[in-house]
């Protein structure tokens, strides 16, 4: 049985709220990173670390942030492409890209973005 239109309005409906709220996180994370240093935000006086230990917490909260904004990214990606999937062939949609039977509603409501049945291929 497929998705009823109901079904698809509410699903474009979560991708869309989706793409708002990964958007936003995305937005915030560049903001915050672009517009103070490293040392402004870590209240340093100076950049000659107190300890060594200091730089390794630097460098760890770049990375961080930068794995942050690429998984961010990429969950956008993802749902840009549901979006694009829904519009284009609404029968596929919610079509299980490995096995071809449906995806379970619940599964679809929670990651509308999701091309398979399970996890692992979300």
């Amino acid at each position: 049985m497929a998705l009823s239109d109901r079904e698809r309005e509410h699903l474009e409906r979560r991708l869309k709220e989706e793409r708002v709220r990964v958007t936003q996180l995305l937005d915030r994370s560049v903001a915050d990173h672009s517009s103070e240093s490293e040392q402004d935000r870590a209240g340093d006086l100076t950049k000659v670390p107190f300890h060594l230990a200091d730089l390794g917490s630097d460098a760890m909260e770049a990375e961080l942030a930068a794995s942050n904004a690429i998984r961010l990214s990429s969950e956008l990606a993802a749902i840009d492409d549901a979006l694009e999937r829904l519009y284009r062939m609404p029968e596929q949609f919610g079509i299980c890209q490995d096995t071809g039977v449906e995806i379970p509603f619940a599964r679809l409501d929670v990651i509308p973005w999701a091309r398979t049945c399970d996890e692992a291929g979300a």
